[in-house]
């Protein structure tokens, strides 16, 4: 049986600043499940520069899927969306997606302290607003009925580390990024698609 992959969200939903669309994360990710036997369909829906305000026109037009992959809240910060209404709209995005029988994968904010333009003497000051709103999109999420990945701290540490993984604008993963964030990801993802044996019985 073919497992629908869907993936919404923001410009790392979307792979910008991959160096090929091969490098995204939604190619990643699916190679990953057709690696475990799967056979996938992949659509992505998600929009560079979309907050979680957007997530509802993408839900709207995505297709009927299996499995969604959903990253957001950068944007919500850099455009100053209100962390309680950015919660909000993340949580009906996932109720939608999860009546329609879709199993959801969030990816929340991710780090934001380590990007160039984030001057040192603020990095903590970021961190901890990155933190606050991934606290508050983790509950809403999880009360919807998602799964959300508690990968940001391990993945933002290899970040601060090594500026390799970002792109040539210093804010959005290069392919190495990508592929380190895969990495992180797919496990997490196997878990949630469960495996074709289960699918059969």
């Amino acid at each position: 049986m073919t497992l629908r992959f869907l993936v919404l969200g923001d410009s790392l939903a979307f792979g910008t600043g991959a160096a090929s669309p091969q490098h995204t994360l939604g190619a990643r990710l699916g190679r990953v499940l057709q690696d475990a036997g799967r056979t996938v369909e992949l659509h992505v829906v998600a929009v560079p520069g979309a907050t979680s305000l957007d997530l509802a026109a993408q839900v709207r037009r995505a297709p009927a899927a299996d499995v969604a992959l959903l990253v957001v809240g950068a944007n919500d910060i850099t455009h100053q969306v209100p962390p309680a209404q950015a919660a909000a709209a993340l949580g009906s995005a996932v109720r939608q997606l999860r009546e329609r029988g879709t199993e959801v994968l969030v990816v929340p904010t991710p780090d934001l302290s380590s990007v160039a333009w984030v001057p040192p003497a603020f990095r903590s000051v970021v961190a901890a607003i990155c933190d606050q709103q991934r606290a508050r999109q983790t509950l809403a999420a999880e009360a919807a009925g998602a799964v959300v990945t508690p990968v940001a701290a391990e993945v933002s540490r290899r970040f601060a580390a090594d500026p390799s993984l970002f792109s040539a604008d210093r804010f959005h993963p290069s392919s190495a990024g990508y592929a380190l964030v895969a990495d992180a990801l797919a496990p997490h993802l196997l878990e949630l698609a469960g495996r074709p044996d289960e699918d059969a019985a």
